[in-house]
């Protein structure tokens, strides 16, 4: 057998998502190179040889997670700076740190933030536009071994939170180019999509281009779109319908459009996005410490129901402050619950496809990963159950989804390449890198003035 074959051997549960969502108990997986290739009980897979055997005994199994919306080049070099309470001047913040960053610390920055995002059994994420210096960064993703979509952001009409403002030629080239340059690189783990910032910072001309060019490059787009009062107000009175309905109408909806946060929206956008094949992404995390409204006006249950594929995000680490897909997945689950003060909807396994298949299909590479599959990409991550959050073990989906969090992930594969083992992730030297971006970070702070104190004393 060759060196670059990799047997999981004797998993406690391997919880597939595989179109049956078969569970397989005392259950083996065994990897060529990046595709799994055999999937089975573990006493079907006993005598097959393998370069590399992992003992997955007391360990449940699962497809690596998707992270639909994750800026992750800035928020690492200054989290947790921002109030609470810091409201509209939160984003212009954000984005003045950003517009400072060195390649040096966009590097840094990014690779921390990915070593938390793969420790803690993400592995394939998109970062919505904000990284300055890709071609610094590609280093770390080629390092960390990830799995990313990118691209970068951009607007053509003038706006409050900072974003760059360029002509619409200019945003439309730049979109090309970067789609042209890094769509399939890193032997095809990096995407490369159209990623105008929202409907309101973009003129219809860049918003056709932009779905343009996702069809043409057979790529996808996504765009910021929270419909909040004063954006559903504007757009009714200059175009006689709601954002999304707008969107539709312009003909920029699709299947492979992203839709980020989707707050405040009726049930007509929701049908708007229904109809074209539109999918979506939601970050929890972020909109309940946002005071975002999300359970009071979301309609996720309603997208869901209508067929929409929804994928769970967290968007950056310094507003949200977490990053982990996990927390996503059980505040969803858990969330609209409450707010529809009924247990009949989002079950477990719903949060647990959103989190995988959806996520994976919502980022248009459901046909790679997402799932446990014979052919399909080898992104798999082992939870060691020998805890006790995992206790008593019988419905595992349960105990995953309510349970557990990425402190039990013991093993991470991207692409068939082990990256987190016992814990610990094996392409780079964690406490030192965490040093290095506490020093970058207190330099940014430093030279662009940007200062929240604490609000208790430090003595």
């Amino acid at each position: 057998m060759n060196d670059d074959t990799l047997k999981i051997q004797g998993a406690r549960f391997i919880l597939t998502v595989d179109p049956d969502r078969r569970i397989i108990q005392d259950g083996s997986i065994l990897v060529r190179g990046n595709r799994i290739v055999q999937i089975g009980k573990a006493r079907e897979l006993d005598d097959v040889p393998a370069g590399r055997t992992i003992d997955a005994r007391e360990m449940v199994v699962t497809p690596g997670f998707c992270n639909g919306h994750m800026h992750i080049s800035y928020a690492h070099a200054a989290r947790g700076v921002f109030p609470d309470d810091l409201g509209p001047e939160y984003l212009p913040n954000v984005f003045q740190l950003q517009a400072a960053m060195t390649e040096e610390e966009e590097y840094h920055t990014s690779l921390l933030g990915i070593t938390e995002l793969l420790k803690y059994g993400t592995t394939c994420f998109l970062d919505p536009g904000s990284t300055k210096y890709l071609g610094a960064c590609m280093a770390a993703y080629q390092e960390s071994g990830c799995r990313i979509v990118v691209g970068w952001h951009v607007a053509d009409r003038p706006n409050p939170i900072n974003v760059p403002v360029s002509s619409t030629g200019d945003a439309i080239a730049r979109m090309e180019r970067i789609i042209q340059k890094y769509d399939q690189a890193l032997q095809g783990r990096v995407r490369a999509w159209a990623m105008p910032f929202s409907l309101s910072f973009s003129s219809r001309e860049l918003l056709l281009a932009a779905k343009e060019l996702a069809d043409q490059h057979h790529s996808g787009m996504t765009l910021h779109h929270n419909n909040n009062p004063r954006a559903v107000e504007a757009c009714v009175e200059q175009h006689g319908m709601r954002p999304t309905e707008y969107l539709e109408d312009m003909g920029v909806l699709g299947p492979n459009v992203l839709l980020a946060h989707v707050l405040g929206l009726d049930e007509a956008e929701v049908n708007s996005m229904a109809r074209t094949g539109t999918k979506a992404v939601v970050c929890p995390t972020a909109a309940i410490k946002g005071g975002a409204g999300m359970t009071n006006t979301g309609l996720l249950p309603e997208m869901l129901s209508k067929g929409v594929e929804v994928a769970l995000g967290t968007d950056a680490g310094n507003n949200s402050n977490l990053i982990e897909t996990m927390r996503s997945m059980y505040l969803i689950a858990v969330l609209y619950k409450d707010a529809r003060e009924t247990t009949q909807v989002i079950p477990a396994e719903t949060a647990l496809e959103m989190a995988t298949i959806q996520g994976a299909r919502a980022l248009g590479l459901g046909d790679d990963i997402g799932s446990i599959e014979e052919g399909k990409k080898a992104d798999l991550v082992l939870f060691d159950t020998r805890r006790p959050e995992w206790r008593s073990l019988f419905n595992p989906v349960n105990n995953l989804v309510y349970n557990a969090d990425g402190r039990s992930v013991h093993t991470v594969i991207v692409d068939g390449k082990v990256v987190v083992e016992d814990h610990t992730p094996v392409f780079v030297d964690e406490w030192d890198l965490i040093q290095k971006t506490q020093k970058l970070g207190e330099g940014l702070l430093a030279r662009t003035g940007v200062s929240f104190p604490s609000r208790w004393p430090v003595v």
